[in-house]
């Protein structure tokens, strides 16, 4: 509420201002208590009416939220992303601590919209939330108001924050930072403010948009980058076929992969196993869409049932590898300007699959919580070993968090500089050529023996990634954030210079309409498997 608004809500009187209150709370809540406050300290007003029109009007925006995510819960594109197992547990999870977060959530700014919303899409545990929201009002609107009212505007929002935490969260009832876990939760949330290896990847890129930006006036084109690969669908924008890819790479360089295609349930079991039986593949498996992204739905299975459980959770065509044992992996980034004779290999990602070792006394989820880095993807380890997470691992015992060898799913990315070498650039420069119309672009491989890896031998290409695939060794924990972006910027200068050079060529960027469609039909179809390794 600003000066001006409250110069006006003190010329009005009886119910205009009660009503004014309540408007004034939809624009901004604790503004107007702040506001009714100084009202009643200035006697505009008795203290009754003017806490009562405060919480009516935040109890009438609670609840209006909360019915949009009641509306929004049915909604088609909202399924589409919610797996209902993750709908389930949700639900469950809001039906044994709705209270205790609701409560929780009014003194920690920030938190009560997305919560009211998906309390509103839940099935189990929303009504519940919205009346605890109730309660908690009742307690934040009457401190805020009178502690203005007899104090004046001078009270500090931090002090009555500390005052309500401290005297109306108890450790039973309040939020979970009163435990050891709850207390390294907020530790990891509060620590991705500058472990910028963990940002939103929209926070992480925004900087390069002005640059995305100078490059597209640099070369005439908002899209030219997608002419960099020629031999890919819009250069590997998104959604391309890996299997497509694989094929077109010599078969003694790649892992042999199968493709499962769309289709009845039945008809594809019986495609895998005829096919292993034909080629002699043994479990492990790793199976994984053939349109992923970012590492979301590779999983390792280990017997049929484990196939069918898979399969049933993606519906879309699949490709299935035999698990390389490594143990170690790598992202290779390579490019080649067209016209010129040699590629080059623009970066090395040295891949650090994440994994804990038991103490004979700590459950699996304490150990990933005391972490002081998988406590930073705590959730996504979690949610991938539901069964084991309340397990105690004996003193000794190993544990491997992840297999996908990307870093949102759990893996820590080093720069591998240290594995380039004159045979390793010759390796990938000849083996990149045996693809036609591929110019730039990252190989994930694994290999057994980094000396013989050095020496351009004894690697398996996993996959083969196009223009939008990342230099992921700008995540590296020990870079300053100016070394990664320095990273990020050179890199898609490149891609820009390649696909202006095969446009220079003959070969025709997508347009911008056509990208964006790329774009809306691969996020609005993909259904991955959302406890992927």
């Amino acid at each position: 509420m600003t000066s001006a608004t409250l110069l006006d809500a003190a010329m009005l009187s009886g119910p205009a201002l009660f009503a004014a209150l309540v408007v004034a709370t939809f624009v901004s809540e604790d503004l107007t208590c702040l506001g009714a406050g100084l009202l009643v300290a200035a006697g505009r007003v008795e203290w009754f009416p003017a806490v009562a029109a405060c919480f009516a009007g935040i109890a009438l925006g609670d609840t209006g939220v909360w019915l949009i995510g009641c509306a929004a819960g049915g909604r088609g594109w909202v399924k589409r992303r919610l797996p209902e197992s993750r709908l389930a547990a949700f639900s469950h999870w809001l039906g044994r601590h709705g209270g205790r977060t609701a409560f929780a959530s009014r003194f920690l700014p920030g938190t009560r919209v997305p919560l009211l919303l998906a309390a509103g899409i839940a099935r189990r545990g929303g009504v519940r939330f919205l009346l605890w929201a109730f309660v908690a009002a009742l307690v934040w609107v009457p401190l805020v108001v009178l502690s203005v009212a007899f104090f004046g505007a001078a009270v500090p929002r931090w002090a009555v924050l500390s005052v309500a935490v401290g005297a109306f969260v108890a450790p039973r009832t309040g939020p979970r930072f009163f435990t050891r876990t709850g207390r390294l939760k907020v530790a990891a949330a509060v620590a991705k403010l500058w472990r910028w290896e963990f940002w939103p990847a929209w926070a992480f890129y925004l900087p390069l948009v002005p640059w995305y930006a100078l490059l597209s006036l640099r070369y005439r084109s908002f899209t030219v980058w997608t002419a960099a690969n020629p031999g890919i669908p819009a250069g590997g924008v998104v959604g391309e076929s890996k299997s497509d890819i694989l094929a077109k790479l010599p078969n003694e360089w790649i892992i042999p992969t199968l493709l499962v295609p769309a289709g009845e349930h039945g008809a594809r079991l019986r495609l895998l196993r005829e096919s292993l039986s034909e080629r002699g593949w043994g479990f492990p498996l790793v199976l994984k869409p053939d349109a992923g992204q970012r590492g979301a739905g590779v999983k390792r299975v280990h017997d049929p049932a484990d196939v069918e459980k898979y399969l049933l959770a993606n519906p879309g065509p699949v490709i299935a590898q035999p698990f390389h044992a490594g143990p170690f992996e790598a992202g290779v980034f390579y490019a080649r300007v067209p016209g010129e004779a040699r590629g080059r290999i623009f970066s090395v990602t040295d891949k650090v699959f994440p994994a804990v070792t038991g103490d004979g006394r700590s459950t699996l989820e304490e150990l990933i919580w005391v972490h002081p880095r998988y406590r930073m993807q705590a959730a996504v380890f979690v949610s991938r070993h539901p069964a084991d997470a309340g397990r105690v691992l004996g003193a000794g015992e190993p544990f491997a968090l992840g297999l996908a060898g990307n870093h949102c799913q759990g893996t820590l990315f080093r720069d591998g500089a240290h594995l380039v070498t004159p045979e390793l650039e010759a390796a990938f420069d000849a083996l990149a050529k045996h693809f036609d119309g591929f110019f730039v672009g990252r190989f994930d491989v694994r290999y057994a023996d980094p000396a013989e890896f050095r020496a351009g031998r004894g690697f398996a290409v996993v996959e083969l990634n196009g223009a939008t695939s990342e230099s992921t060794n700008l995540y590296d924990p020990a870079w300053p954030l100016w070394r990664a972006y320095r990273t990020l910027f050179a890199q898609w200068a490149l891609v820009f210079r390649v696909g202006a050079a095969n446009r220079a060529r003959g070969h025709t960027p997508v347009r911008v309409r056509e990208l964006f469609g790329l774009l809306r039909a691969h996020y609005r179809d993909r259904r991955l498997d959302p406890l992927a390794d």
